[in-house]
């Protein structure tokens, strides 16, 4: 099978310039739909499922080799290879955005820049770093996710979201982490709850915006804080949205927030060697 069809990969438009587009955990490529069209007319757009979402072949899904945020972005490196992206921009959603973090320490030449939007290298609490659990919550989360994975879809949903005034959208959410294979969600939520990236940091020299909203379950401001002062080339931009996922949420903002960053000069690193 191709990695096209294993991914259900959706590439709009020929231009030179291209992005990508990557979702986080329990959804797929539709979470993009209010924010990739704007950008199709100057840009290639590149689309496609982390194996496991609904829309992807999950029936592929091998654990021991995402067991780890690696085996994701490999799949990541394989579609813009496949694809013949030459430099693209990644757009990386939540956990998707650790695996574009990972993809450029191991790939470091195949993108041109990073967009981080809400993103968290680590959820522990652990010293001096907050990502916003302690080990306790964390487990209790899982144990009920192992126990129920519907309830616990449709319980996370509206806090994830934090969207009050728009029931809808987490309804949409709870919708798309049900339609997952519930097998493949509980692993991929240990991947993602339990994931350290904070040693990858330093190693990313790729320029990268950090959007960080201002009242995120999952990601607190200072985790956006704390990446800026490790990333080499980062920008943070705290966004007028609340939640994690701005780009169902706030698409307008999150729209002018990419392309005003894409219009900017970055002084881009030497490539490594």
């Amino acid at each position: 099978m191709s990695i096209f069809s294993q991914h259900n990969v959706k590439v709009i438009g020929n231009q030179a310039a291209s992005i990508v587009f990557m979702h986080g955990y329990g959804c797929d490529q539709q979470v993009w739909r209010h924010v990739a069209p704007a950008f199709a007319q100057d840009h290639r757009i590149v689309l496609f499922d982390l194996l496991g979402s609904a829309a992807s072949n999950s029936g592929t899904f091998d654990r021991h080799k995402y067991a780890s945020l690696e085996g994701y972005a490999r799949d990541l490196i394989e579609v813009c290879r496949a694809a013949d992206l030459e430099r693209p921009v990644l757009v990386g959603h939540s956990i998707s955005a650790m695996i574009a973090i990972v993809a450029a320490r191991m790939a470091p030449d195949l993108f041109d820049r990073l967009v981080l939007l809400a993103p968290n290298p680590c959820y522990l609490k652990d010293g001096n770093y907050d990502g916003g659990f302690s080990r306790e919550d964390i487990d209790q989360l899982l144990d009920t996710l192992d126990s129920n994975f519907f309830s616990w879809a449709h319980m996370m949903a509206p806090v994830i979201m934090n969207a009050p005034e728009r029931p809808e959208l987490a309804e949409e959410l709870a919708n798309r982490f049900c339609a997952m294979d519930p097998r493949v969600a509980r692993h991929f939520a240990k991947v993602t709850f339990l994931s350290d990236c904070r040693h990858e940091l330093s190693h990313v020299q790729l320029p990268c915006l950090v959007l960080q909203c201002s009242d995120d379950a999952l990601a607190p401001l200072h985790v956006g804080e704390y990446l800026c002062e490790q990333l080499p080339h980062a920008e943070l931009v705290v966004m007028r949205a609340t939640g994690h996922c701005p780009h169902l949420s706030a698409p307008q903002e999150t729209i002018e927030l990419i392309r005003r960053y894409l219009v900017s000069p970055v002084s881009q690193p030497e490539p490594a060697r």
